[in-house]
């Protein structure tokens, strides 16, 4: 079985997730909403369904597939100390640019 890496790595399944992040979405709409070709879509959502990304129900005759973010507990679990990282250079810079609006020379009028 692929990682959880493995799989996201993949830009169409990757389009696909962002697509569902918003709403649910039938397979035609994915097929329309990112132009790939209905066996490319069924393909992708069926690695993504059988890694447990997305989950699939009948509405009348069409099937709407669904985000399910557990999987992506995963990433963000690797991703925590690289966005700590960041989190205290955004906050340093955040401290430089207050310091400089301080020391700003604000323009006079001439008279």
């Amino acid at each position: 079985m692929e990682s959880v890496f493995e799989i996201i790595a993949e830009p169409n399944r990757r389009a696909i997730l962002n697509l569902l992040v918003s709403s649910q979405q039938s397979v035609g709409e994915i097929e329309r909403r990112l132009r790939m070709p209905q066996p490319t879509v069924s393909k992708h959502l069926r690695v993504l369904r059988d890694a447990g990304f997305v989950e699939s129900t009948v509405d009348a005759q069409r099937r709407l597939y669904r985000l399910k973010p557990e999987p992506l507990q995963e990433v963000d679990a690797w991703l925590a100390p690289f966005r700590r990282f960041w989190s205290a250079h955004v906050d340093a810079l955040e401290r430089h640019l207050d310091r400089m609006e301080k020391t700003k020379p604000t323009k006079r009028k001439k008279r």
